[in-house]
């Protein structure tokens, strides 16, 4: 009897086990489509729909010299075929996007290479309404321009957020013109943050996002979710040209900066302290006797600058500016890069592994006034030429290449933007005079280059 009654609780609580485990079901049933309910009526559209008015697409036309007949100069040609003419000029086309970031004056972002020797700007907002806009000016070494149209009313302005909060994982939105395809908005997460500039004269650093970037897209907004800006989009990482989900943007704290400089002078007063700094190792901390191994070492001061009036010796290694870290000699350049010309920094430095703090009142990096290489040799046509300034890691001299047009003499030879000519053969350079000097209607040039530290030789003919 006590048999069959245990049996009969047993069934029991095995029917009650069922039915629990029937009710979790469906209480898991019922949570998963409540959460299927909310992803469905999570949307961007809300987002997108407030800040795309913002985004503009941007037309530019130009006129580059095209490249020269090989035979041009050569005797013979001209006797069979009569005096040749000279190179024509073409005009080529590109454009990219940008933002709104002041309705009412009508002030747009974009990125300098879009505008890049552009000779008409034109501005196509989402209403449809088309306008030719002007240069205020624009910012080479963290690729920044600022654009000006004339309004008939106020128009819709971008949020600006604070570039110094977004994490790792945070979502992100791309909006612009990929391929001409104006409005195209795509999604991603910030993939990292400090992002190295890819170039030798650049300033600042990149997020790096997986959000679709493509050309076209460049002077484009990256949004948060609250659909504030952190960053212009300006560059990819691609072995084939098209987006491979690692994109790049300026934080929109180092646009702020230098936005508000270019309305106000109409260019960028940077800061200059004066020193050439290397990194530092494991190897050099431990051959000069360091106590750490992160920082930038002074290798050279130079005469009357910042560096020498605020007592900054050879050897001195700076960690901080301003409490800013510099663990690299490139985190130093620009922090001081970033900065305005006169402004008093704080510098921590470690001198015999005793730290110090000094006061430097920072000097200006001056602009150099950039020559057309085309005349001074038409090899070189397409580029732009200024002596180079040591400053920061590269203990160089010779002549720096501003700026290469697209198909031109320059490009096709393969100089890029922020490479230094050192030397013509086996003629070094001193500077811009030295190297027109050698260059002066010579039909062949073997050029060495420096590259981001790299070594380089490239040959021209005519």
């Amino acid at each position: 009897m006590n048999y069959i009654k245990d049996i009969t609780i047993n069934m029991k609580l095995l029917a009650l086990f069922f039915m629990f485990l029937i009710n979790l079901g469906l209480m898991k049933s019922n949570l998963h489509a409540h959460e299927i309910g909310n992803l469905e009526q999570s949307s961007l559209a809300e987002l997108v729909d407030s800040t795309s008015p913002s985004v503009v697409t941007i037309a530019i036309k130009g006129k580059v010299k095209a490249q020269q007949n090989p035979f041009f100069d050569d005797p013979f040609f001209e006797r069979f075929f009569g005096q040749p003419q000279p190179p024509r000029e073409r005009e080529f086309g590109g454009g990219g996007s940008g933002v709104i970031v002041d309705g009412i004056q009508g002030y747009i972002i974009t990125n300098h290479h879009v505008i890049e020797k552009a000779d008409e700007i034109k501005v196509f907002l989402k209403d449809g309404g088309e306008y030719l806009a002007e240069l205020i000016g624009s910012d080479s070494g963290t690729d920044i321009a600022v654009l000006k149209i004339e309004l008939p009313k106020t128009i819709s302005q971008m949020p600006l957020g604070d570039s110094s909060v977004i994490r790792v994982g945070d979502f992100a939105l791309a909006i612009g013109a990929p391929f001409g395809l104006s409005q195209t908005v795509t999604s991603g997460i910030i993939s990292a943050l400090g992002r190295p500039q890819m170039s030798s004269d650049g300033y600042g650093d990149f997020i790096q996002t997986d959000a679709a970037i493509n050309f076209g897209n460049s002077g484009g907004p990256l949004l948060d979710l609250k659909g504030q800006l952190i960053g212009i989009n300006t560059a990819i990482y691609s072995r084939s040209g098209g987006n491979v989900g690692i994109g790049f943007a300026i934080p929109v704290n180092t646009v702020k900066n230098i936005m508000h400089q270019i309305i106000e002078f109409g260019s960028v007063k940077r800061g200059l302290l004066g020193v050439i700094i290397s990194d530092i190792n494991k190897d050099i901390a431990e051959q000069l006797g360091l106590e750490i191994d992160k920082g930038a070492l002074i290798q050279e001061v130079s005469p009357n600058s910042a560096a020498e009036e605020a007592g900054l010796l050879v050897g001195d290694v700076i960690t901080s500016v301003n409490g800013e870290k510099t663990e690299t000699s490139s985190d130093l350049r620009n922090v001081i890069g970033l900065k305005r010309s006169g402004e008093l920094v704080e510098i921590m430095i470690l001198r015999e592994n005793k730290i110090m703090t000094l006061s430097a009142t920072l000097g200006e990096l001056v602009a150099q006034e950039p020559v057309k290489a085309e005349e001074l040799n038409s090899l070189l046509a397409g580029a732009e030429l200024a002596d180079f300034i040591p400053e920061g890691k590269i203990n160089a001299q010779g002549v720096v290449i501003l700026s290469v047009l697209p198909n031109s003499n320059a490009a096709n030879a393969r100089l890029k933007k922020g490479d230094i000519i050192w030397a013509v053969g086996n003629t070094s350079i001193g500077n811009l005079e030295d190297f027109v000097a050698i260059i002066k209607d010579k039909n062949i040039l073997v050029l060495r280059v420096n590259r981001n530290g790299r070594q380089l030789i490239i040959q021209m003919r005519k």
